[in-house]
């Protein structure tokens, strides 16, 4: 079925009412037997094939009858010949020449030779029939059974010599029964069964043009049908319309649309959604043409205004309100006009039944409106036009309806996995991060897949990547909510085995069968060393500067939600200018491959985009995500993709001075001679007396409280960072001393004085750093 059948309004070449290829068939109806109630009629087309004489056969003398009964027939009622010259014609592969008029001396139903091509005569010799060969006619299939009686004597013989079959001259058609040449189908004066009016010289059938119709309507919804929002929809209604079913059509929409059940507010605005029309140079009598390619600008810009307000009770508002498409004929219709298109536009609609305006009712409510225009060229509209017209509005308002819902929770998915995953990876000391993610399929862009980076005390940072069972919203939100509690315990500084152990008992709260893998990794840049915990999920990769890539050897666990399982972590070399690969089983498992086989295949990959750059030199991070996602092949995207890449420059260890500091009151001066030292050995004198007056204040506030040795440490980077770290758990915070307070103002002076500061909880006491600029600032 092509998407836009040929149009029922002209006909087309090789279509035309005479072609038996372009006609429905019809039954024969059942032969006359003598005894029995008549047969209804049969039907005649015009220039169809005639009915054909049959064959009887005699019971009682054994030879061919030749009764009037059985060879006679009426112009007007059928008989058994006509389908016995069928069946015969089937078997002899010949069939009467088509219609015309009939052969002088010839009943009128006498059109083709019994079996095998022979009639006998009363005597029983047998003569061979002159009807010229034709191909055999399909129609021989749907013939009525013939009508088998015996000859009651030699008077019905000698009559049926009279109604013989006589041989047709080869070329001349035989006329349909009872019917003149042309004659429509349907009544035997060659009128419509429907109207009772005439047919036109080549105008097609009422039967055929009804035809059309379904298979337009089935083209045409079924287009509609496949759009997915709201302009695909919009562009299916008019490509399926013009130029099949209309010359131009121009669509209304309500703005805004409203979705779901919303009760909209205001008043029912409609705007001009889209338009479309035939090109003027399309020759529109040659029939049948694909659909065209809509024009930015043509004159049904000008035919109708982009925004129409519906006031209430006007004559547009009781068009729309009847939801039943009307012609623009109509008086109710033509005082719409006006206020739809726009007052001395209506002029452009043509006059008569040559425009049809559909509302577009949802669900709910009316949602627009769709005119569909004829030129003067093309006949107008029918009756049965209107039916059409309702047909395609209203597939395309629910088409339009079920867009706006699909388009809304599109929108909620979105923002709510936007939400779910970070939206700016942290900037770390020692590291550097990229990161990509992928949902399962364009339609569902939720799943359960998520990753992070969580800075912690002493310039480490956590590297979290987990995947909840399934992709739909409610794994999603199972996932926010591990992330989240993620997020908590990374604050506490617990270790990586105890978050995984929190996160099993917080995915059991949550339900059962809440069930998610996980892999948590910290790194320390001042030590060069990574500390991973793994709970079910696949194993990361470590790909080497020198371009070599291995698959770390870590303790696989049991996935979160199991419950009562230990789990383990390893402390492992992180060289520097190293990266480290997380990722979740989407990357590496698909239905045409395993995991293990996909760990190896990524190995390969990585190996293979670092000799790309050279020995001794890493290749980018976001360049290296990209190949690693060209790995996947067509078939590859099951599941939900996440990826974490983090590539471990780490801090030089000339570039940190720590100190151990006893909780006296000579620790504050103490601590400013350590800090004036390394300011001067690593040439950032300039900072001197911002970083003594800073690092005084807060060691004073540290050796204050704590009972155990404080700790001072600076770093070097792209900032200057000092850390002072205690046993006190209770964090500063920062106030506003008053004029007659003693204390209070060393936060104070951090605030005003640092680029950034703050306080971090440990499970041994607390940290509280500040950072200044390499310039001074």
């Amino acid at each position: 079925m092509t998407e836009q059948p040929t149009s029922f309004e002209r006909p087309q070449p090789g279509g035309t009412p005479a072609d038996p290829g372009g006609a429905l068939v019809h039954t024969p109806a059942p032969a006359r037997v003598p005894g029995t109630a008549s047969a209804l009629p049969a039907q005649s087309r015009s220039g169809a094939e005639p009915p054909a004489a049959g064959r009887t056969s005699g019971k009682s003398s054994g030879k061919p009858s030749g009764s009037s009964g059985s060879c006679g027939s009426s112009g007007s009622s059928g008989s058994s010949e006509a389908s016995g010259a069928s069946e015969a014609a089937g078997a002899s592969g010949k069939t009467a020449a088509p219609g015309g008029p009939e052969s002088p001396g010839a009943p009128a139903a006498a059109a083709g030779p019994p079996v095998g091509g022979r009639t006998s005569d009363s005597s029983g010799s047998p003569s061979t029939s002159s009807t010229s060969s034709t191909a055999r006619s399909p129609r021989s299939s749907h013939s009525a059974p013939r009508a088998e009686h015996s000859q009651p004597g030699a008077e019905q013989s000698a009559a049926s010599d009279a109604h013989r079959p006589r041989p047709v001259p080869e070329g001349i058609p035989v006329q349909p029964a009872g019917g003149e040449p042309g004659a429509s189908a349907g009544r035997p004066d060659g009128r419509e069964r429907r109207t009772g009016k005439g047919t036109p010289p080549g105008r097609p059938t009422p039967m055929r043009r009804d035809g059309d119709r379904l298979r337009f309507v089935g083209a045409a919804t079924r287009r509609i049908a496949r759009g997915l929002d709201l302009d695909e929809i919009v562009m299916g209604l008019c490509r399926a319309t013009v130029p099949t079913f209309a010359d131009a059509i121009l669509v209304y929409l309500r703005d805004p649309l409203p979705v779901g059940d919303e009760r909209p507010t205001g008043p029912l605005v409609l705007r001009l959604r889209r338009t479309d029309r035939v090109p003027p140079e399309r020759d529109t009598e040659s029939g049948f043409a694909a659909a065209v390619q809509p024009e930015p600008s043509c004159e049904l810009e000008s035919v109708g205004a982009e925004l129409c307000t519906v006031r209430p009770g006007s004559a547009l508002a009781e068009v729309l309100r009847g939801v039943r498409p009307v012609f623009t004929d109509a008086p109710a219709a033509r005082a719409a006009l006006p206020e739809l298109l726009g007052e001395g536009r209506e002029s452009a609609v043509p006059d008569g039944q040559r425009a049809i305006l559909a509302p577009l009712r949802g669900r709910r409510r009316v949602i627009g409106a769709a005119l569909f225009l004829r030129g003067t060229e093309r006949i107008p509209f029918e009756a049965d036009d209107l039916l059409v017209a309702a047909q395609l509005a209203t597939h395309s308002a629910l088409g339009i309806d079920k867009a706006v819902l699909y388009g809304r929770e599109a929108y909620i998915a979105d923002e709510l996995q936007r939400t779910m995953l970070p939206e700016n990876l942290p900037r770390c000391t020692g590291v550097r991060l990229a990161s990509r993610y992928l949902p399962a399929a364009e339609t569902a862009r939720v799943g359960g897949d998520w990753y992070d980076a969580i800075p912690l005390p002493g310039s480490r940072v956590a590297l979290v990547v987990g995947d909840v069972m399934g992709h739909s919203m409610t794994s999603a939100a199972i996932m926010g909510q591990l992330r989240t509690t993620a997020q908590t315990l990374a604050g506490l500084d617990l270790p990586p085995q105890e978050v995984l152990h929190h996160l099993d008992e917080q995915a059991q709260r949550l339900g059962v069968d809440r069930m998610a893998t996980c892999l948590y990794a910290v790194y320390d840049p001042v030590a060069h060393r990574i500390t991973v915990a793994n709970a079910g999920h696949p194993p990361p990769v470590l790909l080497h500067l020198g371009g070599d890539a291995e698959v770390l050897q870590v303790p696989a666990g049991a996935p979160i939600g199991v419950g009562g399982v230990d789990f383990e972590a390893v402390e492992l070399d992180a060289p520097a200018g190293a990266t480290l690969l997380l990722y979740t089983d989407g990357l590496v498992e698909s239905r045409l491959r395993d995991v293990w086989t996909g760990i190896e295949q990524l190995r390969e990959k990585l190996a293979a985009t670092a000799q790309l750059t050279g020995p001794g030199h890493a290749p980018p991070l976001e360049a290296l995500c990209d190949e690693v996602l060209d790995m996947l092949g067509p078939g590859d995207r099951d599941d939900d993709i996440a990826l974490l890449a983090a590539r471990f420059d780490g801090i030089a260890p000339s570039d940190v001075a720590y100190w151990f500091l006893e909780p006296e009151d000579a620790a504050p001066g103490r601590a400013r001679r350590l800090a004036r030292r390394a300011l001067s050995r690593w040439g950032m004198e300039e900072l001197s007396d911002s970083v003594e007056l800073l690092v005084s204040e807060v060691v004073t506030n540290a050796v204050r409280y704590a009972t155990r040795p404080v700790t001072l440490r600076l770093l070097r980077t792209d900032v200057l960072r000092c850390e002072v770290g205690d046993d006190v758990p209770q964090l500063p915070r920062l106030r506003q001393a008053r004029a007659t307070d003693e204390g209070g103002r060393g936060l104070y002076l951090v605030n005003r004085l640092a680029r950034r500061w703050g306080a971090t909880r440990l499970s041994t006491g607390k940290v509280v750093w500040f950072e200044l600029n390499n310039s001074g600032g």
